[in-house]
């Protein structure tokens, strides 16, 4: 039956986040008996195996939880792991084993000069390749993907939702043609006419070297859709992202313009299949972003076990500037979704 997901408290389920774990709970969770990543304190370099050779990917586990466990899939293409640390404060106190990761091409990963590694079949094989190697499964595999990383999480959910058992999209519409039109159509007619005029100016002159486009850019945009605080105040390890991303794997997949995608990706659409998908899911949409929440309120409807979660004060990064909503429908769900799994399968 297709539900919307609204945040509510859940009673118990969410005691551990609110108040903390207990302290036999909390010896459980840091428990690393045979864990062979205990010297690295968490940290495995993974080889992914692709028709071009073999690469490494960075991955990192927090915590011990035998049912829970998020791999976490970055935005970019070409970010990184590190604007998710802030899932540092409140996924610990809620008992959820989770994975930091580096997309091959990413800061910490190996980042071969290869653009005919970056298509999203081989992303997909590479996510499965460190699925097995961090050894999750049906029983406790939980796959967030955020922005690029939910077209990376759907795709994988369409190849491999065998190997699921809950999925989540965060800020990321089933359609980049979707998109493409919600920028034009809303976005952009929302802006300053004249700042508008001089950032399409600088793209269509293909100056995206210019100082005056990023400044117009943050004050014009991402500080209204991307993260909604004075760019000066945001937080390190948004910018820490920001400067480690790899321009070139960004602008070959998402294009240059920060209003649209031109790039490999700008047909991707996966509407007409996310019937398909039958795991948990719950998408996660956001009042400012600059994807359409309502088109992801639809998206939860599609899905045949989709759950939606509505930040009304955040943007694209609504896990910074809705942090209370988001964390607690994040939580929830993974939380409630594990509760019904016991339950239907006699724990």
């Amino acid at each position: 039956m297709k539900k919307i997901f609204f945040a509510l408290a859940i009673g118990v389920l969410l005691q551990g986040c609110c108040v903390g774990l207990s302290g036999e709970t909390k010896r459980d969770y840091y428990d690393n008996s045979g864990r062979t990543d205990v010297l690295s304190g968490g940290v495995r370099l993974i080889p992914i195996e692709t028709s071009n050779g073999t690469f490494h990917v960075w991955t990192k586990r927090v915590g011990n939880n035998p049912d829970i466990k998020v791999l976490l899939l970055h935005g970019g293409p070409g970010a990184t792991h590190e604007y998710l640390e802030v899932f540092d404060s409140y996924f610990p106190a809620a008992g959820i084993e989770y994975y930091y990761y580096d997309q091959l091409g990413s800061a910490y990963s190996d980042q071969p000069d290869d653009p005919g590694l970056w298509e999203i079949p081989r992303f997909v094989d590479e996510v499965e390749q460190v699925r097995k190697a961090l050894g999750l499964d049906a029983s406790n595999f939980y796959l967030y993907g955020q922005s690029w990383g939910g077209i990376l999480a759907i795709e994988y959910a369409l190849a491999h939702q065998e190997n699921l058992k809950g999925l989540i999209i965060s800020n990321m519409m089933a359609s980049n043609p979707a998109y493409n039109r919600y920028a034009r159509d809303v976005l952009m007619p929302a802006m300053d006419p004249v700042a508008l005029a001089e950032i399409q100016s600088i793209e269509e002159a293909r100056d995206y070297s210019n100082p005056r486009f990023m400044e117009l850019l943050v004050s014009q945009h991402y500080e209204h859709h991307f993260l909604r605080m004075p760019n000066e105040e945001w937080p390190e390890p948004v910018n820490r992202t920001s400067s480690r991303m790899n321009n070139e794997i960004y602008t070959l997949m998402q294009g240059p313009s920060e209003l649209g995608v031109s790039g490999k990706v700008a047909n991707w659409d996966r509407t007409a299949e996310l019937s398909d998908i039958a795991v948990p899911t719950l998408v996660i949409g956001a009042r400012y972003d600059t994807m359409d929440p309502e088109h992801m309120r639809w998206m939860a409807g599609e899905f045949p076990n989709g759950h939606y979660l509505y930040c009304p004060d955040g943007s694209h990064l609504a896990m910074y500037d809705d942090q209370p909503t988001y964390f607690k429908g994040l939580i929830g769900f993974i939380l409630e979704t594990d509760e019904r799994f016991q339950e239907e399968n006699g724990h």
